[in-house]
């Protein structure tokens, strides 16, 4: 039988549909399979580093809770009563402030708004606000940049306050809670300065080591407000409030904050938990070299991105310093008093990182981006700092004479290093796309944690 013209062409769109689904479906299969080889690549890094899920915190009281939510938003256990403790932990600003160095006393507004009131007596806080995100977790044992602080119920606590540090607390997140109280420069107020009200402030004659008079009078500012009575006997039932002391203060602080500030369902989370949906493609390879070529997980290690560990990094030295060594701030070597731990910080953990800026114990980094490029190329950074990227009256405070320089990078750390080639910027935006899969969303919005009003009385506003 003979083929008509128009049945040769109807055969042959017929046979192009169908080599095109095939073509279709062999992309559609390739693809597949390039996803399952990139997601088996990546689970046996995991593996090999031993990555796995968060064990979250025991539950907290709820009525711990409650105390330490208003205890955290108080300014009247700061001597001025003009600060708190959200002041320089917002859950507006990653549970940090979003400064380069933090202003205390003599500062008004909050966040990057916040400048030097008037002519008040003023100085810098000397390094960035640490974050508060995971404190909480159990292997959580050491505090600030340079480990001043830390401890467990069953080895003890140490803190600046030697000998009269409290050993009753059940974290050494609890034990943290009340260190900002005591200082001048940061909630206590300066010799002179009245309080809010225009009256003496009871702490500020005390001096910075004086630390169990001021936890005392801290304690009674709370203890003396009509309005914590129930809210301290629903927390404590069994503890007369006569008996009350700062310890109690900080486990309430200690519980909010472990309540509130665990951030453990980010995309990452999610993919511990074998969800190989939860990262995206660029996101998987960024964390390919993560944990292989770039060698990030020598120092962020574990699941929380973090060995705890103090390492010296070559981090610019900006900014007012910090001590006997300003303008330069040493670091570790100040707390233990060895030179090999000069200019060594805490291993910062990278969950929630992106919430952080600016980064490093100085905020010398306003990008996440830049200080990223810092770990992999200290020298090359170093040479092109741009000193104008921190506080504006700290701009240009940046120490970068030869010997300095060559000090940084000369004992840096040797775990500061790449495998193989230098990363190309897509490389980069890769491992940048893997830190994004490291923020919880429920972190992004914290505003209902804010309560409406203050049993103190006094106002949430700056």
């Amino acid at each position: 039988m003979m083929l008509t013209l128009s049945k040769i062409k109807t055969a042959r769109r017929q046979l192009t549909l169908l080599s095109g689904l095939s073509l279709c479906a062999l992309t559609a299969s390739a693809t597949e399979l390039n996803s399952q080889s990139l997601d088996q690549k990546l689970r046996m890094k995991l593996t090999h580093h031993n990555i796995s899920q968060v064990t979250p915190p025991p539950p907290q009281s709820p009525a711990l809770v409650a105390l330490g939510r208003n205890l955290f938003f108080e300014k009247e256990i700061s001597g001025r009563r003009n600060m708190s403790c959200s002041t320089c932990h917002s859950p507006m600003l990653g549970s940090a402030d979003g400064q380069s160095q933090s202003r205390g006393q003599g500062a008004i507004g909050l966040g990057p708004a916040r400048r030097q009131k008037a002519d008040e007596f003023f100085q810098f806080l000397p390094r960035n606000t640490p974050s508060l995100w995971n404190r909480g977790v159990k292997q959580w044992t050491t505090m600030f940049w340079d480990g001043r602080l830390g401890g467990t119920p069953e080895t003890g606590f140490f803190s600046p306050a030697g000998a009269d540090t409290p050993q009753t607390f059940s974290s050494a997140l609890a034990a943290f809670a009340i260190m900002p109280v005591t200082p001048d420069e940061e909630m206590r107020g300066f010799p002179g300065q009245l309080d809010v009200f225009g009256q003496v402030n009871e702490m500020n004659e005390l001096g910075n080591e004086d630390f169990i008079q001021i936890w005392d009078l801290v304690t009674a500012r709370v203890t003396n407000h009509d309005g914590y009575n129930d809210l301290l006997a629903d927390a404590f039932p069994d503890i007369p409030e006569s008996e009350l002391d700062i310890s109690h203060i900080s486990e309430a602080l200690g519980a909010f904050m472990t309540d509130e500030f665990t951030a453990l369902n980010s995309p990452f989370d999610r993919y511990l938990k074998g969800n190989n949906k939860a990262l995206s493609r660029q996101a998987k390879r960024g964390a390919l070299l993560f944990y292989g070529r770039a060698n990030c997980v020598k120092c962020h290690s574990g699941a929380l991105q973090t060995d705890l560990d103090f390492h010296n990094i070559a981090a610019p030295q900006v900014g007012t310093g910090r001590g006997d060594a300003a303008p330069l701030d040493i670091g570790r070597g100040a707390i233990t008093e060895n030179p090999a731990d000069n200019f060594k910080f805490r291993t910062p953990s990278l969950r929630n990182i992106e919430l952080e800026a600016p980064y490093f114990h100085n905020g010398a980094f306003a990008k996440l981006s830049d200080a990223v490029r810092h770990h992999l190329d200290p020298q090359a950074s170093l040479a092109n700092y741009d000193a104008s990227q921190i506080e504006p009256e700290l701009a240009g405070m940046f120490v970068n004479d030869a010997d300095t320089i060559n000090t940084l990078l000369t004992t840096r750390s040797p775990k500061l290093s790449i495998s193989g080639a230098p990363l190309s910027e897509r490389e980069i935006n890769q491992i940048l796309a893997f830190l994004s899969a490291l923020t919880d969303p429920d972190s992004l919005n914290k505003l209902d944690i804010v309560p409406d009003n203050l049993p103190s009385g006094l106002t949430l506003a700056d």
